[in-house]
């Protein structure tokens, strides 16, 4: 016999109780929880400053690249080859399960030979000849540092700020704090390619590009390699457009009941995303016809370009998405994991990166674009001088170094033809300029017009913000 103190029909709960409480404490108490948390969806500030950026596009390069091998050369490697780094630097930085255990750590020279550049006579590797041919159009930091030694926490604290899971991610915190320009498609959209270099390396979670504890609107909208671009966007066989239509207002109607009734600002986050998913019916699949595209664009961007979920056709999307002024655009490319086998995985991952990644820029660039999008390369750590395993002259690999690395950044009113930072002989320290996570993330912030210090939401008590309590504007590379 069921017990009526716990029939399902007569259960309200907190939320339920006070929405129709229609007088009194009811009222007052839901007026509070609308001030102070419900409603949460649109920042408190507004920008102080003109922003030198309107879109971001972040190319992330997941497993973490080289710096010796591209942009950070180290001669000295190649002087004092095989020589343990204990002997010329005190190794002070903890390191990974996966070389604590060596008797040794031989210093690896890097097999591939350094150019200058451009008028600033940037030295970078001839692994990317078509990035060098853009010098001046960057500026390379080579001096990154975070404290994550591991994949996954460290391409975590890029995306969020935070190591452990569950915080905005960077797109939805521009989101949050922006809003949308072009109503017919995403503030931030995430596309994912997978490199020929170590194709089989670790996998990237969709909370990656998730809103954590911001309202879900925010968070990014995946753009798939197979099937439909985003999931679920064509209609069923037999199902028409009208129908959808009619469908759609149906339940928009009962969902603003619902809205109502219980004052939950995810009701409406799910109309607008319902209307959101109709318009991109049209709006997507005029975005993915590259009919219109000149044949030399196309050719700039290379091979890859018409086959769909590579790095190179993400490429030219994300300069479509930003012509369509779509506000955070990001790639995942992936296979820079090089442990083993370096020079025989490192030059295919480059190929796919180097042509498409500076096409980019320079198609931006052309189309008067890159002085308002900011773009930012880079992977989430940086590599050891030391080989890991076995060392021989024509292979060798390289162990997680998160204490200095190499990325670059242009346009966004970022100073072009720059170098930035600096490192000791054996890519060991940073001697100069150190750049933390924290200081990325508000320099980009500041460059779309935002403070990183004042972009807060309000969770489980405390204020949060993208820097956590950290963090500051890089204004050294600022033009």
């Amino acid at each position: 016999m069921s017990n009526p103190l716990y029939d399902s029909k007569l259960l309200l709960n907190r939320r339920h109780f006070f929405g129709k409480t229609a007088r009194g404490i009811g009222v007052a108490a839901l007026a509070s929880m609308f001030d102070r948390d419900l409603f949460a969806a649109a920042p408190k500030q507004i920008p102080e400053f003109a922003p030198k950026a309107k879109r971001m596009i972040y190319l992330f390069q997941s497993g973490a690249p080289s710096q010796q091998e591209l942009f950070d050369n180290k001669p000295k490697l190649n002087e004092h080859f095989g020589e343990d780094l204990r002997k010329h630097v005190d190794m002070n930085q903890r390191i990974t399960g996966m070389t604590a255990g060596q008797t040794s750590f031989p210093l690896a020279a890097s097999k591939y030979h350094f150019s200058r550049h451009g008028q600033a006579g940037t030295e970078i590797s001839e692994l990317l000849p078509h990035i060098s041919g853009i010098s001046d159009d960057i500026c390379l930091i080579r001096s990154m540092y975070t404290e994550a030694i591991n994949h996954d926490p460290a391409i975590t604290f890029f995306q969020t700020g935070a190591q452990i899971p569950g915080r905005p991610s960077i797109g939805s915190w521009l989101s949050y704090g922006l809003g949308s320009v072009n109503k017919d498609l995403p503030d931030f959209v995430a596309m994912v390619s997978r490199g020929t270099g170590r194709p089989n390396c670790q996998p990237l979670y969709d909370r990656l590009w998730g809103s954590g504890f911001l309202p879900t609107q925010h968070a990014g909208v995946k753009f798939m390699s197979i099937g439909d671009p985003v999931l679920y966007l064509s209609n069923p066989d037999g199902f028409s457009v009208k129908s959808r239509r009619r469908m759609l207002d149906d339940l928009a109607e009962l969902n603003h009941k619902k809205l109502q009734e219980f004052a939950d600002p995810e009701i409406d986050t799910r109309i607008r995303q319902y209307e959101l998913a109709y318009r991109m019916q049209t709006s997507v699949p005029e975005l993915t016809d590259f009919s219109n595209e000149p044949e030399n664009i196309l050719e700039m961007y290379g091979p890859n370009v018409h086959q769909r979920g590579s790095y190179a056709y993400n490429c030219l999307m994300a300069r479509r998405l930003a012509e369509r002024d779509v506000r955070f655009v990001q790639l995942f490319h992936m296979g820079w994991d090089q442990h083993f086998d370096l020079p025989n995985q490192l030059p295919g991952q480059c190929d796919d990166v180097d042509q498409p990644t500076a096409a980019l820029i320079k198609d931006l660039k052309m189309r008067g674009l890159l002085e308002d999008t900011l773009v930012v390369w880079g992977g989430e750590f940086g590599r050891t001088a030391y080989c890991q395993g076995k060392l021989k002259r024509d292979n060798y690999g390289r162990d997680h170094h998160p204490r200095c690395f190499s990325i670059f950044a242009a346009g966004g009113g970022i100073r072009p033809g720059m170098t930035y930072g600096a490192t000791d002989e054996y890519s060991y320290n940073i001697t100069e300029n150190p750049v933390h996570v924290h200081d990325l993330h508000a320099t980009i912030l500041n460059q779309l017009g935002l403070d990183h210090e004042k972009l807060t939401y309000k969770f489980q008590g405390r204020q949060f913000r993208l820097t956590d309590v950290h963090g500051h504007v890089v204004t050294d590379i600022l033009s």
